[in-house]
């Protein structure tokens, strides 16, 4: 199949805000590109009514790619820009004959970063002495070191592993849950979920999927004083269990990069110790430049075969 002529539907309404280049690599090589009118992640419908009318390729954020929107779209490639597949129905894909790409080690470093800037920031309460200043009060919040502290990194994959890696730079204990790993691996100890949630100081979420993970149980055997973080899927915590343990101080502080539902409208928004950020994980420009320059090659090495 050639590439010039070809219906090309953009997901990620991000796409190109950073650097241009690779949407004007779809332009300039013939491609039909379809941008994301909503500038917000598609819907269901929106997604079924967007790829009618011939549209084979798909640069696809985290919009729900289920086996609705495949059987009635004419899609040949689907070039995801990220990491994860969790969004996508592969197996539905397969017996469409579609093809499925992603960009697994463009988002590591700038998710790494961004973990360890907020977790750094919620240990030592920078959010709320910044907001003191500003009201002219010059009152310091005793916090703690990230020296020392257990932290239990769920999900051991690129991502996990990076973070795994600064954390030990820190000092930090590190110990981590991957169904893929047993024993060690780069020296850190892989633990069940339930001894993790049991006895870290820190949690942090870095795995693929869709299942919850911290719901009321997990929350109820955590240690008094946690900090919880997600920067991977919205689906993995209970919101409200999460927001009831921060009210009840089980939970110190916490960090949310994705919601179940975004642009997020809950409850945390009232909260003032969990610190939110609208999934920027990968928002750095080197990460989104290469991210998306390489989901575009991957479309037109799908298109070319």
């Amino acid at each position: 199949m050639g590439i010039a002529g070809t219906k090309v539907l953009i997901g990620p309404s991000s796409f190109g805000a950073v650097d241009d280049s690779p949407f004007r690599l779809l332009v300039e090589s013939g491609c039909t590109v379809i941008d994301n009118p909503y500038a917000r992640k598609l819907t269901e419908d929106e997604l079924v009514t967007l790829l009618a009318g011939g549209v084979m390729g798909l640069i696809a954020g985290v919009e729900s790619l289920n086996r609705t929107v495949l059987e009635q779209s004419d899609l040949r490639v689907i070039s995801r820009c990220g990491a994860g597949l969790s969004n996508v129905d592969l197996e539905a894909a397969e017996e469409l004959g579609i093809q499925v790409f992603t960009t697994p080690d463009a988002p590591t470093t700038a998710v790494a970063e961004l973990t360890l800037g907020a977790l750094l920031s919620l240990l030592r309460s920078l959010p709320a002495m910044d907001r003191r200043v500003r009201r002219r009060e010059w009152k310091k919040t005793v916090g703690c070191q990230l020296k020392g502290q257990v932290v239990a990194v769920i999900g051991y994959g690129r991502i996990g592993r990076n973070v795994g890696r600064l954390l030990t730079a820190f000092g930090a204990r590190v110990m981590a849950v991957d169904p893929a790993h047993v024993g060690e691996v780069d020296g850190i100890p892989m633990v069940s979920l339930n001894e993790a949630i049991s006895s870290a100081d820190i949690i942090t979420l870095h795995c693929s999927g869709e299942e919850q993970i911290l719901g009321e149980q997990e929350f109820s055997s955590m240690k008094d004083g946690v900090y919880v973080l997600n920067a991977a899927r919205g689906s993995l915590i209970d919101e409200d269990a999460l927001n009831q343990s921060l009210e009840s101080g089980k939970v110190t502080g916490a960090w949310m990069d994705a919601f179940l539902i975004e642009p997020y409208e809950g409850p945390l928004l009232e909260q003032k110790k969990v610190l939110l950020t609208p999934h920027a994980g990968s928002y750095t420009r080197e990460c989104r430049l290469s991210m998306e320059s390489e989901a575009v090659e991957n479309l037109f090495t799908g298109l070319r075969s």
